[in-house]
């Protein structure tokens, strides 16, 4: 199985499991969270940070008032060599992702706030593009965990990707985690979810991706080997309903932006 790996030499990752996938109707059917993944890509030098304080200072205040909860800010730790800063917005609904961008430019205060930020000069920009994904998160884990509050300040990320070669084998993944008890799998060995989703809009799809939190990496290390060594896993993992449902994974690590909320 091909590998897109950007944690070369960081532990046990290369033997850390692959994904699953439930019928693609089912994304209907459950009352879980549409979690908007953005990412920016970061003009160099003293603008790099414009983007991190418009979050900041503007709009999460904002997007709280308009009861948006649980806001993700991200730099890269290991992974892509480019300056970027990753935002996770989780909606509790569809009404929520179609709606607020303009109820933030109808509210004043938020204007005053975002003014650097939203009349950024062609010749000053405060990031050069974005690119936006969005995930239905799994009935298993219907809504964002934050981990701040348990964790501290001091905790990093996890964010994987699996991609699966066709709808069917990822639908297959899903179920993994949700029918046949990944996720709790998951939780009884160390690695803590702050989100499952299945990626209904986006890039290498068909995919799922989750994000996992720790203290730092020595935790991260020793949790994917507690996991990778535990009976539950080996009791799922070769089940022929499993097989052959993931086609490439990619990793990255992340650490939180002072003004993150998970």
């Amino acid at each position: 199985m091909k590998r897109r790996n950007f944690l070369a030499g960081l532990g046990p990752l290369a033997a850390a499991p692959v994904a699953s996938f439930t019928n693609i109707h089912t994304t209907a059917e459950h009352e879980g969270q549409y979690l908007e993944w953005i990412k920016y890509a970061l003009p160099p030098g003293t603008n790099k940070k414009r983007t991190e304080n418009y979050y900041q200072e503007a709009a999460i205040p904002a997007l709280n008032k308009l009861g948006i909860k649980n806001i993700g800010v991200f730099n890269v730790m290991h992974g892509p060599n480019e300056p970027s800063l990753y935002v996770l917005i989780p909606h509790d609904n569809l009404d929520s992702l179609m709606t607020y961008q303009q109820k933030l430019l109808d509210d004043k205060t938020y204007g005053k706030a975002a003014k650097d930020f939203l009349e950024s000069s062609i010749s000053n920009p405060a990031y050069t593009r974005l690119e936006k994904g969005l995930m239905k998160a799994f009935k298993g884990m219907p809504r964002v965990e934050p981990a701040i509050n348990t964790i501290g300040e001091q905790r990093i990320f996890e964010w994987r990707i699996y991609e699966s070669h066709n709808y069917m084998k990822a639908q297959k993944k899903i179920d993994m985690f949700n029918e046949a008890g990944e996720i709790q799998i998951f939780r009884d060995t160390g690695l803590t979810p702050v989100f499952f989703g299945e990626t209904l809009f986006g890039d290498l799809m068909p995919n799922l991706q989750y994000l996992l939190v720790f203290k730092d990496m020595n935790e991260r290390n020793k949790s994917w080997e507690t996991f990778i060594k535990s009976p539950q896993w080996a009791a799922i993992k070769d089940l022929e309903a499993y097989k052959d449902t993931v086609s490439n994974i990619s990793d990255i690590i992340l650490r939180p932006a002072k003004c993150s909320q998970v």
